[in-house]
């Protein structure tokens, strides 16, 4: 069974959607060095209920909120979600050290990102 391990909330201003989410939560977010702004956010404790996720530069084709399902087999995914009807959003990328990732959509429209784990992804 694939879960939801990931979370992104799409943020005009991410610092200040931090700040606030800080301060609201207590979450812990911090910038990642990555090319795109991208905020990860612990949101409790290791161990406890619960997922961790980010906050990312909006991007109107992807809505406010993404639910991240993490794979075994990221192909094998991106073939399943074509063929019940869902589409797929953004081609299969690396997310160097972390893993394969793409983002899809339900049939109808709903979108969500697959990730499989990979720790030499490039």
């Amino acid at each position: 069974m694939n879960r939801v391990v990931h979370f992104e909330i799409a943020a005009k201003d991410p610092a200040a959607l931090a700040k606030f989410y800080t301060d609201t939560f207590e979450w812990k977010i911090e910038k990642w060095p990555a090319p795109t702004e991208y905020w990860l956010a612990e949101t409790g404790k290791e161990g406890s209920n619960g997922i961790n996720g980010a906050l990312m530069g909006a991007n109107e084709a992807m809505g406010p909120v993404v639910n991240t399902i993490g794979v075994e087999n990221l192909d094998a995914m991106i073939e399943k979600v074509k063929a019940n009807g869902g589409t797929i959003k953004s081609p299969k990328m690396a997310i160097p050290t972390v893993g394969w990732f793409a983002y899809a959509a339900d049939p109808e429209g709903t979108p969500f990102g697959m990730m499989q784990p990979d720790a030499d992804a490039k």
